[in-house]
């Protein structure tokens, strides 16, 4: 999406985020949920209003909710984003989370095999709390980030990632982490990459998505088909405090051409997002207007 619309970078100093940090090794996780709900989440409600706006809207019209329901769904929907990056800030620590892993016979094989492959994710749940759970000590795993974000997110992700042998592509207005991830595949290599967001290229594929039109990236889906190598669409959704579940379905590019296997692939993984969503709706964390 246009920077205007999506920024893409946690919020808070870098100051901030160090004190949170260190936070943890005092403060129990869960009182720091609790403080989030009672004081930040408020704040953003409040302050923040375009995000409000298009959450709010999801709820009122893709799952046509009453507007005090459709409310109250926005405030659950934020705590739990709240939840999520506080999650995040805690692995940072040194904390650990429950990760249990569903069909993981299905990336082992592919992990275990000689060609690369491709991780498409979604934000939705806490993708990166299976980003140190799917590792690979046979490939080189690169995950494709935003390039703008915090100093200390940055500084943070490239110590764990270096402990489970994760490189990092940075989004580019360029557009050369497509090159970088392509160069990667025919390396062999697995590449993680969100399939939900449009970075910069208007290039777009229009599929069916919780009963109306959505405009999901040519992006991902093009570099996948075009090197013809497997897919695996990736989940991960919080069940209870400092517990996840990885889903994970394999799906497989038809068509002649590759704008064919990158329409299909594109359409599949908007497929199996929608029937992951229909179990946990408040776990969207798109806060802009998605749908047409």
């Amino acid at each position: 999406m246009p920077e205007k619309d999506w920024k893409g970078n946690t919020q808070g100093t870098t100051t901030m985020h160090r004190m949170l940090i260190g936070s943890f090794r005092f403060l129990p996780l869960q009182f720091v949920y609790l403080g989030a709900e009672i004081f930040v989440v408020p704040f953003y409600l409040l302050f923040a209003h375009k995000g409000y706006i298009s959450m709010y809207h999801y709820f009122r019209h893709i799952w046509k909710e009453s507007w005090w329901k459709a409310f109250w769904h926005t405030y659950r929907n934020h705590c739990y984003f709240s939840q999520v990056v506080l999650d995040r800030f805690y692995m940072f620590a040194g904390g650990k989370l429950d990760v249990e892993v569903s069909d993981y016979d299905t990336y082992l094989k592919l992990e275990n095999g000689e060609s690369g492959f491709v991780i498409l994710s979604a934000h939705v749940g806490c993708y990166e709390a299976a980003g140190y759970t799917l590792t690979s000590r046979r490939k080189t795993f690169n995950a494709l980030v935003y390039a703008g974000e915090s100093e200390t997110v940055m500084e943070n992700r490239a110590k764990i990632f270096a402990e489970h042998n994760i490189k990092m592509i940075p989004i580019r207005k360029d557009m050369s982490h497509l090159f970088a991830m392509s160069n990667a595949l025919r390396d062999g290599g697995v590449v993680s990459i969100p399939g939900d967001r449009i970075f910069g290229s208007p290039k777009h594929v229009e599929c069916e998505f919780l009963g109306q039109k959505a405009d999901f990236p040519l992006g991902p889906f093009a570099v996948a088909a075009q090197r013809e190598v497997p897919v695996i669409a990736v989940n991960v959704m919080k069940v209870k405090p400092k517990k996840y579940k990885v889903f994970i379905k394999e799906i497989h590019a038809e068509g002649a051409t590759i704008r064919d296997r990158a329409n299909n692939l594109a359409c599949q993984y908007a497929a199996n997002l929608e029937s992951v969503i229909r179990k946990f709706p408040l776990q969207w964390y798109n806060y802009f207007e998605f749908w047409k």
